[in-house]
């Protein structure tokens, strides 16, 4: 597996929707949702509608096993208003239009997700390694952009070491470049 990386400009960040919300309101929906939660692919499969009616989205994390209380910002608020209108709060929030042995909705699988992602991030001119963990990656970035704060997201995202939150968001590499490129012998 390749690693992704954080989309780092707002204004891909800012095609991608509006790519998104051309062709199909569940993928738009389902981009808005990873960039503003951090939540990895598996537990937002999983996220049934009725999961994002209240002002937080409250999971059991798949990899870890704890509970984890996602608040729903504005901008996720604004997504989901629509999308979930009239839907039954047992519905998969992004269902997939196969059916399962029992004729029952299921959710997209991974793979679909991925290929969303990929072809938003293709089509907009984002030229690094993506796939559905660059949303993950996005949320941290910019979030640490916007806040400077690493041990709050260290918190978000369970790790044990404020290193591997830089690693993971990718400003590891920027400081070292940055510090090998000051120097000028």
């Amino acid at each position: 597996m390749k690693k992704v990386h954080p989309i780092r400009d707002k204004q891909i960040i800012e095609d991608m929707k509006e790519f998104l919300k051309e062709k199909n309101e569940r993928d738009y929906v389902l981009f808005v949702l990873g960039i503003n939660t951090g939540m990895r692919i598996g537990d937002i499969l999983k996220l049934k509608v009725g999961d994002v009616r209240g002002e937080e989205i409250s999971i059991v994390e798949m990899k870890t096993e704890k509970i984890k209380e996602v608040p729903i910002n504005r901008s996720l608020r604004t997504a989901l208003k629509p999308y979930i209108k009239g839907k039954a709060d047992d519905e998969y929030l992004f269902l997939s239009r196969k059916k399962d042995k029992k004729k029952k909705g299921r959710a997209i699988d991974r793979s679909t997700a991925y290929k969303i992602i990929k072809e938003a991030a293709v089509s907009c001119g984002f030229k690094k390694n993506c796939g559905t963990h660059t949303m993950r990656k996005t949320f941290g970035y910019m979030h640490y952009k916007r806040n400077g704060n690493i041990a709050a997201l260290q918190k978000i995202f369970n790790h044990d070491k404020e290193i591997t939150t830089y690693i993971y968001i990718g400003l590891e590499k920027d400081y070292l470049d940055k510090t090998m490129m000051d120097l000028n012998l």
